[in-house]
This record gives C-alpha cells, sequence and structure tokens, in this order.
C-alpha cells in the first residue's frame, strides 16, 4: 500500500497498526538505534483514546538511514515523501512515520532523553511524555488543518499530566492555538490557574 492509498482510505486495522508498532519498535531496540514512541500512540500509552492513523516513533537525524535499515531488514517497506522531515516504513496496512524533525526541530538526544519507558503491549519502549507532543500538535494547527475535535478527547484524558504553562508559552502568538487552550479553559479541561 503507497503513502497515497492510505491517505484515500479512511479505514484503519486496529490490531494491524499494534503489530507494526511492536514490531517496529522491537527492530530498532534489537540493532541499538535510538528512538522514543511519539504522536498519538505515546498519548495512549499514558490514557489518551487510541489512534487509528498511524504510528509516529522519534529517531535522531543522524540516525535516519540505520532506522531505515533496521526496519527494511524486519520486512517493512520504505518510502521517502517529499516531506524531509520523516520517513514512513509499512507493514501489512498499517503506515509508521518515523520523524527526525518536530516542527523544524531537529530530533536529538536532549528529546530522546526525555522519554519514559513504559510497557505497552507486552513491550517495554521510550515514551515521549505527553507536554510536547501537545505542544507540536498545537504548532501544527493553520488554516489549512484546525480540526480540534481530534486534540480534544486526549487533552481531555491527560489534563493532570500536562505542564499547561509550559503549552501556553510555548504556543503564544499562535492563534489557532491560543484559541483551542482558550477552549479548553471554557470547557474545564484546562486547570483554573496554569
Amino acid at each position: 500500500m503507497s503513502v497515497d492509498e492510505v491517505l484515500e482510505d479512511p479505514v484503519f486495522d486496529q490490531a494491524a497498526l499494534r503489530r507494526a508498532l511492536k514490531r517496529s519498535a522491537s527492530a530498532l531496540k534489537r540493532d541499538g538505534v535510538p528512538f522514543a514512541l511519539a504522536g498519538g500512540y505515546a498519548l495512549w500509552a499514558r490514557g489518551a483514546p487510541e489512534p487509528e492513523h498511524d504510528v509516529d516513533l522519534a529517531v535522531a537525524e543522524d540516525q535516519v538511514e540505520a532506522a531505515a535499515a533496521s526496519l527494511q531488514a524486519d520486512g517493512f517497506r520504505i518510502e521517502r515523501p517529499p516531506e524531509d522531515w520523516l520517513f514512513k516504513a509499512f507493514a501489512e496496512e498499517a503506515m509508521v512515520d518515523v520523524l527526525h524533525r518536530i516542527q523544524g526541530v531537529p530530533v536529538g538526544p536532549a528529546l530522546l532523553g526525555t522519554a519514559e519507558e513504559l510497557e505497552l503491549i507486552g513491550l517495554r519502549l521510550p515514551v515521549l511524555p505527553p507536554t510536547p507532543i501537545m505542544v507540536a500538535k498545537l504548532q501544527s494547527l493553520s488554516e489549512h488543518y484546525c480540526d480540534f475535535t481530534t486534540l480534544l478527547p486526549s487533552f481531555r484524558a491527560l489534563r493532570e499530566q500536562l505542564d499547561w504553562t509550559q503549552l501556553h508559552e510555548a504556543t503564544a502568538g499562535h492563534p489557532f492555538a491560543e484559541a483551542f487552550l482558550l477552549l479548553t479553559d471554557r470547557l474545564g479541561i484546562a486547570p483554573s490557574d496554569p
């Protein structure tokens, strides 16, 4: 299945995503490629709703080729989209996005060092904390993509685990993010005094 086919087909197999998560994390661990679970599955590991689109892994920018080789050796099909901040690995119908830049910032040891070892689907793996993931999600909101309904359930589920001060500071001057944070305040999701 190609990237275009995945983007056209909104129905995803949750079991296939979990298998892809387990296989990709196991391959990177086996081959000694530093990584961390990112995106929706990192949030799911902490109590947010399970994502339905893909698995996100973060690797340091200087480890991209090692990560691609590791996943390819494990049977994943690697695709290099025009975007220069990730590559995609496919297993069955499941897609794994391997990010080496997040919101334009190269992934490095500092970010990967914030990951906490958690057990997820029978595997111990490093998982990024929720606040930087939410910051990235808020900073990605724009006139072209501004779907608050996908963010609200995760913010509601993880509200006690988020650093609300950091969320506000990191998104100051970003009107879409500010509007979303105002909404979380009005809905009683955000603490009254972040």
